[in-house]
């Protein structure tokens, strides 16, 4: 795993830690030769050279966008489209409770034709 991305990790809110920490374990699990890599400030996630996924923390959320999720389904105000069809973000806020299986089988749904 990627230093930048723990050290990025470790600069947040406690609640979000937890949060990216869970995240990351859920990637790693998924993709278990995924490139982990601090890009555009964030920590992105390569599988055979192509994006996966990607963390954001922003000051009241966490964000967890998949790419190559045109067929995955959106979650009514926690999975949906934020750019086009391709990409749909998982947002995540202090105290909401978060199912991380759940995220992970949409990874491996996303991630399966990379």
């Amino acid at each position: 795993m990627s230093q930048e991305v723990t050290t990025y990790i470790k600069k947040l809110q406690p609640w979000q830690v937890k949060v990216c920490e869970e995240l990351r374990k859920t990637v790693k699990e998924i993709i278990p030769d995924v490139e982990e890599r601090l890009q555009y400030g964030k920590p992105h996630y390569l599988k055979n050279g192509h994006y996966a996924a990607v963390i954001h923390a922003a000051k009241d959320k966490v964000s967890f966008m998949l790419f190559n999720a045109t067929e995955l389904a959106e979650i009514k105000g926690f999975f949906k489209s934020m750019t086009g069809p391709e990409r749909k973000t998982a947002t995540i806020t202090e105290g909401q409770e978060v199912n991380y299986k759940q995220l992970g089988e949409l990874l491996k749904k996303a991630s399966k034709s990379l």
